[in-house]
């Protein structure tokens, strides 16, 4: 399976995905501990990806998304973005509306 088809299969099997730089327990990078903080207050289960675990899903994801910098967060296998737009989407309340309307539908 090339790269692509592999960030293929796991947003189709994630609705919600966090690539990100360590884990929600242990963020290796400040933008990383701020954005799973934001998904995390969502209350929702989601995925996560540390992408310092593999090189070649670092530098393919960057050219599948076209957006050069993590963390980047998916929900239902779109680019949502990545830390200052997850931050102004959880202030406003929005980030919380996306997520959970994803765990309705996976709930149904």
């Amino acid at each position: 399976m090339d790269i692509n088809e592999t960030i293929k299969s796991q947003l189709a099997e994630n609705p919600v995905i966090l690539y990100m730089k360590g884990s929600p327990q242990m963020p290796q990078c400040g933008f990383s501990a701020r954005t799973v903080q934001a998904v995390m207050s969502c209350g929702e289960r989601f995925a996560f990806v540390n992408i310092l675990d593999n090189q070649e899903l670092r530098e393919g994801l960057k050219a599948y998304s076209n957006w050069p910098t993590y963390p980047q967060l998916y929900i239902n296998g779109e680019l949502v973005g990545g830390c200052d737009i997850v931050l102004e989407l959880a202030e406003s309340g929005e980030l919380a509306q996306m997520i959970k309307a994803v765990a309705k539908k996976e709930d149904a």
